[in-house]
């Protein structure tokens, strides 16, 4: 099982990035998958998130209206779109992966550094 992450950088604040995460090795299209991100000295914090089914997603507050997830389930990829950033968006974002059912196991990814600085 792996998860890749790709897409981030250096932005400058209103800027934009598209994070893209590749998954492997596990039933992509059953899996909620998520992005969170850790900011030094802070805990790690969801993003958004999509489910399997429906493909509802669900923001954090302070990325609402500004990050959009994405999933191709054909390409077994879920991507983060992430407009109009600010410094306080900087961190790294991880790409995370939920098994369905009642007993649920979580996949990481390695993470990739986003800096938001002029």
């Amino acid at each position: 099982v792996q998860l890749v992450e790709s897409g981030g950088g250096l932005v400058q604040p209103g800027g934009s990035l598209r994070l893209s995460c590749a998954a492997y090795g596990f039933t992509f299209s059953s899996y909620t998958m998520s992005w969170y991100r850790q900011a030094p000295g802070k805990e790690r914090g969801l993003v958004a998130q999509i489910t399997s089914v429906g493909g509802r997603t669900n923001y954090a507050d302070s990325v609402k209206g500004r990050f959009t997830i994405s999933r191709d389930n054909a390409k077994n990829t879920v991507s983060l779109q992430m407009n109009s950033l600010k410094p306080e968006d900087t961190a790294v974002y991880y790409c995370h992966a939920k098994s369905p059912g009642l007993h649920s196991y979580y996949y990481w990814g390695q993470g990739t550094q986003v800096t938001v600085s002029s």
